[in-house]
């Protein structure tokens, strides 16, 4: 038997180790053969989809992407650092003519529109042209359209310019049928804090209504403000249109209300971009994606002196995190290493977090709060920084938001499900107990939390919010009093959270990266990304592909329906006092 299995074990091993030089030759090959055929020939057109779920930088070893800008399976999953580093070199590259953006839809929030919009507009400074085409446009595509100098559809197309809404699940009539209580603790005068109506409302409160409703009319007045700058459609006749569905079931209403430029099938785009170009109809164009261009870009020579950039992005939780989760271990670790760091002489934290867990994001803030002690550390909020994504920013020495970041929400509560009746009588489970102190059973789902664990969880849930707010008081030199005022849990869009004092100054991560340059008198500089990525041969190993390319996967077999699945992963995450924005934005 022991032959066997020492066979068994040799002929398993033998297997791995070639299924793993198997697929090292495969990535040498479809990495040197896609790379070799890469060349930014003059009048190259840089070529964007966006409709995938775009992470906030490309993965470091870039074989997953290299793999996936294979030609033939013509998909590429850059990373917003490589889209937005791409438009700003092919400004001044003078082998690019122009970008074609083929758009049904982006993958990504309404601040990183803006930020991409921002560096497309300028692009457009050096006289070269933006196009835009699409069968079917989605709003948030269009809105980056609008940064362009044409914009098409197809004759039997459509434009769908509805506004925004906010959407939220409610789970409290399942959970009556299923015969499950959740046990909601919530900080003090917390009226705003919606994350756990779901479990005892089945629609909206009226507080979680009306911060709501001053949210998305702030998001969606940036964006017809927007539009109306650059098509000169008046703000008033956007929202008409949007009103009545116009523009979604007409291409041709679209067209006559000058919201584009045109109506054409994808051959008249290509001749428009020959001409564009200077090409001859008879030749094809040299057409590169977002990762076949990224490839060819020179790498930025290292200076001596360097400031950070550190992702924090994803929810907040307890210990290890990678590039779409925050763990409070991963990113301390990270900050750390910066502020040790002597050729770092600033830092820039880039925030995009709903939120999570509040001892997650103390231990992450008191790193921050230490590595701003030694050199300059700037803020850069993204899509959102609600909740525990605000409570790391506030130890920054400068917060940048975009107009429509989702920040502030500063409030907290705590879940404790009871199961008893649903385990007792529908699955006929019962439970019996010995214990060595009375409440040494305390977290049971089998049983209701006591009025004593209560009223002690009440007290440790109200001491967190004192914590907050207090933070930000001091943090924002405001007064505690004021911050529970525009705290309780209320999610202020950026524009607002500027005219509130919970940021400083509206702009992308670009303009953080310049301020924290002026702060440390630096005008030769590189820059370092923390944390550091997981390398392909580690992802191999570990089984862990990059989770952007698994939800592009799971996205686009699940379209729309998508945000159900992603609310119900987010709940799976919870544990302990959360500090966590409840909603979605439906775009």
């Amino acid at each position: 038997m022991k032959q066997f299995f020492k066979f068994m074990f040799a002929s398993c091993l033998g297997s791995a180790l070639m299924l793993i030089v198997l697929l090292c030759i495969l990535i040498w090959t479809v990495g040197s053969s896609t790379s070799s055929n890469v060349s930014v020939k003059p009048k190259t057109v840089l070529y964007m989809t966006l409709d995938y779920e775009i992470p906030e930088r490309t993965t470091e070893d870039n074989i997953m992407t290299t793999l996936m800008n294979v030609k033939d399976l013509d998909i590429d999953l850059s990373g917003l650092n490589d889209i937005i580093a791409n438009i700003d070199y092919a400004k001044n590259d003078p082998n690019i003519s122009g970008i074609f953006l083929e758009l049904s839809s982006v993958g990504t929030s309404t601040a990183n529109i803006e930020e991409l919009r921002h560096h497309l507009l300028s692009f457009r400074e050096s006289g070269k042209f933006v196009i835009t085409y699409s069968e079917t446009m989605a709003q948030n595509a269009y809105y980056l359209a609008t940064a362009g100098n044409e914009i098409y559809i197809n004759p039997d197309g459509m434009l769908d310019i509805h506004g925004m809404a906010s959407q939220v699940m409610f789970y409290k009539n399942l959970l009556d049928k299923l015969d499950i209580e959740i046990q909601i603790i919530r900080g003090p005068n917390n009226k705003f804090k919606s994350a756990v109506e779901p479990y005892f409302l089945d629609k909206m409160s009226d507080a979680n209504r009306e911060q709501m409703t001053k949210l998305l009319n702030t998001m969606w007045g940036k964006v017809v403000n927007d539009i109306n700058v650059s098509r000169g459609i008046s703000v008033q006749r956007i929202n008409q249109l949007a009103d009545d569905l116009t523009l979604t079931f007409d291409a041709r209403e679209a067209l006559e209300e000058g919201f584009v430029d045109g109506l054409a099938y994808r051959d008249e785009i290509i001749a428009r971009i020959k001409d564009l170009a200077g090409i001859e109809k008879s030749k094809k164009i040299n057409v590169l994606t977002n990762g076949q261009y990224a490839s060819t870009r020179p790498e930025p020579k290292a200076k001596a002196n360097k400031i950070a950039v550190i992702y924090a992005n994803g929810q907040i939780i307890d210990g290890e995190g990678d590039d779409e989760t925050i763990g409070s271990i991963t990113l301390s670790k990270a900050i750390r290493e910066a502020r040790e760091n002597r050729k770092v002489k600033a830092i820039v934290m880039r925030v995009n977090s709903p939120g999570g867990s509040a001892l997650a994001s103390e231990v992450i803030r008191r790193e921050v709060e230490l590595a701003k002690a030694e050199k300059p550390f700037i803020i850069s909020m993204g899509s959102y920084a609600a909740s525990g994504g605000y409570w790391i920013s506030t130890e920054g020495d400068y917060i940048f938001a975009d107009p429509t970041t989702l920040t502030g929400s500063i409030g907290v509560f705590g879940t404790f499900p009871n199961a008893k009746k649903f385990l007792n009588e529908r699955v006929g489970l019962t439970f019996d107990v010995v214990k060595t102190n009375k409440n040494a059973d305390f977290g049971s789902i089998a049983e209701p939390l006591t009025d004593y664990q209560k009223k002690m969880l009440q007290k440790y849930v109200g001491n967190t919010y004192n914590d907050f707010t207090s933070l930000v008081a001091r943090t924002r030199s405001l007064r505690q009093s004021y911050v529970d005022s525009i705290g309780q849990g209320r999610v202020w869009a950026g524009a607002d959270a500027l005219a509130l004092g919970l940021v400083d100054e509206l702009g992308g991560l670009d303009k953080a990266i310049e301020y924290a340059a002026k702060k440390a008198n630096l005008t030769d500089y590189s820059l370092k990304y923390y944390p550091k990525q997981m390398d392909m041969f580690d992802m191999v190993m570990n089984g862990n592909i990059p989770e952007p390319y698994t939800k592009s996967l799971i996205k686009n077999k699940l379209g729309k329906n998508y945000t159900y699945l992603e609310t119900f992963e987010n709940i799976s995450k919870l544990d302990g006092i959360q500090a966590l924005m409840p909603f979605m934005i439906v775009e």
